[in-house]
């Protein structure tokens, strides 16, 4: 099983989580015409680090949480794998969109 980036990542993409990542598996992209940030499952080790760096909570530690998401995570990570990285954003920047919150 594999942490899965879920909906609450669409159009905010902190990125935080990426740097934390011991095996290089969180991938930048654009679904649905918004930033988001996908983890491959075939990379994924599950050691957990990703999970508390998310700044909104949109990481989730099963593909049993939110199995749309994990499909998604699974079927973009080919084609984000090859894109470049993206800088990290502030974890105190406000989301973008008013129904993600910071989580403390």
């Amino acid at each position: 099983m594999s942490y899965v980036i879920v909906e609450k990542c669409l159009g905010e993409r902190y990125a935080s989580c990426v740097a934390v990542c011991p095996v290089d598996c969180i991938y930048p992209g654009d679904y649905k015409g918004e930033e988001f940030m996908v983890i491959d499952p075939a990379v994924c080790i599950t050691c957990g680090a990703c999970l508390p760096e998310c700044p909104i909570g949109a990481i989730v530690e099963s593909e049993d949480y939110d199995p749309e998401y994990a499909k998604v995570n699974a079927e973009l990570s080919p084609q984000f794998k090859t894109n470049p990285k993206v800088a990290e954003r502030s974890k105190n920047d406000p989301p973008r969109k008013p129904t993600n919150k910071l989580v403390q």
